[in-house]
């Protein structure tokens, strides 16, 4: 499923127009990704947490020259599911 589909899918089962549902989409994201911009966590009982975990810096190696590099911190957003999700998916 593509975001139009979802689009749609909201649109059909809120009984909004696809217009509306696109915006309200789009502020879901929005709002998603500011949280996590902000260093929050959203949680969303019954379907899900999306967080932001620091991986830590690492050694790695280039593939090409085999020179060992120092590969930096960062920070990578995450979604754990929660168990109304995981169990209606498991049906």
């Amino acid at each position: 499923m593509n975001k139009s589909d979802l689009i749609s899918a909201i649109a059909a089962k809120s009984g909004l127009n696809k217009k509306n549902s696109e915006a309200a989409l789009n502020a879901f994201i929005a709002s998603v990704e500011e949280a996590l911009q902000n260093g929050d966590k959203v949680t969303l009982v019954g379907f899900g947490t999306f967080e932001v975990r620091t991986r830590a810096s690492r050694k790695g190696r280039n593939p090409q020259t085999k020179e060992e590099i120092t590969i930096p911190e960062s920070k990578a957003p995450v979604f754990k599911c929660g168990k109304g999700l995981k169990d209606n998916v498991n049906k």
